[in-house]
């Protein structure tokens, strides 16, 4: 006989007191500290608990007695639901006050070291559509949010496209309008769809791994070109002649899409690295521009999405860097060498190291293209290349500029520094978390001598810090 479900509890009229990581945010009953997502300092709740550790619970509020005075009203008619965008209910003042208390406890509390002042975060000019690339994802199992089945909606079509709901792999939210991306992307996605609709193509089932229509990139620049990338399963001949039809009617809906393509993908996941890009109108590429500086832009290659913020982080890095001309720069992961490129001209060579080959190929490519001459590229694992017999070979950098993936810089990466002794570093993250654990690691030489957060994502939790550490 099955064991019966402990009732989790009912915890009523708590009031919600601080946020936490993320974009959930805090209330504590007694000793028991509980997450909530949707809710904000100030507002008044009932709390159904969703789960229970000894010193935490996660829970859901599920009746509001008194709004906070901060709250705000949510924008998108999809808030809630898709997942994305949970810190809507909080005026943008507040999100950026929440994203600087972030980057000052993680820093403060894991890092444990010694640390300035922290300069006021950088917020974000634009806080809607500031976003240079989404991907959309086509399946033939539309989710109904609670309303609609509590209201037992019944829909013609239950064919969409839109996001991933949290936690169900195979099912996808219907998006009508997003916001994150310039209002182009809603009507290419809605054209797509309303075509795919008429003419009765079919959606992928990701569980059985049937259906055609899998995916749809869009790619946005700040030059105005414009890249949209439509992903297919196809197995029979006639089904390439249906595909090619729809391509053809997107081309002629949009002519100021510069860069249409299309990827083959018979595979059972929605990976594309692996796979051809085809074009079908236009260049394989497009551009973003920054001071002068161009940057070629592929259907694979990685690009900071908020073009805006992008530069912003990039002249603080280099104004952190003080380069004066006559320096040896160490770029490590360097995906596909902005930062490279874009501090160049400030010394006398810079090195990148990025462990995607096709990221270093677009790197050398957007040195070439800028006419830039003193940089060198390495594709690899950064802690087998970054070896004492590398810096031998190469020079003892004077910067070492650093902008590791989430999980931070592994530990030979951490020595290696050590070893190299640049009188400067300047290390870029998107997780202040793990940013802290290694100035930990680096403090036995370095002292961290200024700190600059940057908004890249409003209306989430996520920030990118830039801290500048100098030789003790």
């Amino acid at each position: 006989m099955a064991r019966k479900k402990k009732e989790l509890p009912l915890l009523e009229k708590v009031t919600i007191t601080d946020v936490a990581a993320e974009g959930k945010a805090i209330a504590k009953v007694n000793d028991l500290v509980v997450f909530v997502p949707y809710v904000v300092p100030g507002d008044v709740v009932d709390l159904q608990v969703k789960r229970k550790k000894n010193k935490y619970a996660e829970a859901e509020a599920v009746k509001f007695h008194e709004l906070s005075p901060i709250r705000a009203v949510p924008f998108c008619q999809h808030y809630g639901v898709c997942g994305g965008c949970k810190w809507q209910v909080l005026p943008y003042a507040e999100q950026i006050k929440y994203k600087q208390k972030q980057v000052e406890d993680n820093l403060r509390r894991i890092g444990k070291i010694e640390l300035p002042e922290i300069s006021p975060i950088l917020g974000s000019a634009k806080t809607e559509f500031y976003r240079n690339k989404l991907e959309f994802t086509f399946s033939n199992k539309r989710w109904l949010t609670a309303e609609e089945v509590k209201q037992d909606v019944k829909y013609d079509q239950m064919n969409a496209v839109g996001f991933h709901i949290p936690g169900a792999f195979d099912k996808v939210l219907a998006i009508e309008k997003c916001w994150l991306q310039d209002d182009i992307s809603n009507r290419i996605r809605n054209t797509i769809r309303d075509y795919a609709y008429e003419h009765n193509y079919s959606f992928i089932n990701l569980r059985s791994q049937e259906g055609m229509l899998r995916n749809m990139i869009v790619r946005t620049s700040s030059t105005g070109e414009l890249m949209v990338i439509l992903i297919c399963k196809i197995t029979e001949e006639h089904e390439m002649d249906l595909f090619k039809q729809l391509l053809q009617y997107v081309a002629d809906q949009f002519p100021e899409i510069t860069s249409l393509l299309y990827i083959i993908n018979n595979k059972c996941n929605d990976t594309i690295n692996d796979l051809d890009v085809h074009v079908f109108r236009g260049n394989d590429h497009i551009f973003e521009e920054m001071e002068g500086l161009r940057f070629k832009v592929g259907p694979k290659s990685f690009y900071q999405t908020n073009s805006g913020q992008a530069y912003n982080l990039y002249k603080v890095t280099r104004d952190f860097a003080g380069l004066t001309g006559g320096e040896l720069v160490y770029d490590l992961y360097t995906g596909t060498g902005t930062i490279t490129n874009f501090v160049s001209r400030q010394a006398r060579q810079v090195i990148g190291i990025e462990y995607v080959p096709e990221a270093i190929e677009d790197a050398k490519v957007n040195a070439e293209i800028n006419g830039i001459e003193n940089t060198l590229f390495f594709a690899g694992d950064m802690k087998d290349i970054l070896t004492q017999d590398f810096i031998n070979q190469y020079g003892r950098p004077d910067v070492i500029i650093t902008d590791p993936p989430r999980a931070g810089m592994h530990q030979d990466v951490v020595d290696v520094i050590l070893f190299a002794e640049p009188k400067r570093i300047v290390y870029v993250s998107c997780n202040p978390a793990t940013q802290a654990r290694d100035l930990q690691l680096l403090d036995v030489k370095y002292r961290v001598k200024a700190v600059q957060p940057v908004d890249m994502f409003p209306h989430t939790h996520h920030v990118e810090n830039v801290v500048l550490l100098e030789l003790k």
